[in-house]
């Protein structure tokens, strides 16, 4: 493991801790990954608590969804992170958590199109809302795929939100900014 796979790993733990403490996520909900150098995804694992996970969890995978590293699965969602990493090679960080405030909205069918705070403008623009789609779906990723080029996050419509940046740091910062528009 280099030494950037490695920094990668304990930062995706870390915001999943912070995400936890936060309560933006509960029990296993929420996935967070990054886009290394190489190409290959680092991906939080399928039910695990985002506020004990380890870097030995972590799920090391390809573009295509192709595992790299044995041991855990992936999260189910993964398949809208890749869709996101495909659409827009900008991307090197991936968070979806349930915060409750963005989650109202997305329940409540509200698109935070309206500018709020200066802060929200700034950090994220418009914020649309994808149709509903099951979690875990192929029709998840589908459901995104419009605003992955020209957004910076997204509520998903009964589900919660996803938010993305040049790297992990990024879209956490987003994710945050989110629930204070």
């Amino acid at each position: 493991m280099n030494q950037e796979e490695k920094v990668a790993r304990e930062w995706i733990c870390e915001v999943g801790r912070r995400l936890y403490l936060r309560n933006f996520v509960a029990a296993n909900d929420g996935n967070i990954s990054v886009r290394l150098s190489d190409g290959s995804i680092l991906a939080t694992p399928t039910n695990v608590s985002k506020g004990y996970m380890d870097e030995e969890m972590l799920v090391k995978l390809n573009l295509d969804g192709s595992l790299i590293s044995t041991g855990s699965k992936p999260s189910s969602e993964i398949k809208m992170h890749l869709r996101v990493y495909k659409e827009n090679e900008q991307v090197c960080g991936i968070v979806h958590a349930h915060p409750p405030v963005a989650t109202a909205f997305a329940i409540a069918g509200i698109q935070l199109d309206q500018p709020t705070s200066p802060e929200a403008v700034v950090n994220l623009g418009v914020i649309p809302i994808a149709p509903y789609a099951t979690p875990g779906t192929e029709d998840v990723a589908h459901s995104i795929a419009p605003f992955c080029k020209t957004h910076a996050a997204v509520l998903l419509a009964n589900h919660g939100a996803l938010t993305w940046g040049r790297d992990l740091t990024e879209a956490h910062f987003r994710m945050e900014s989110l629930e204070h528009v």
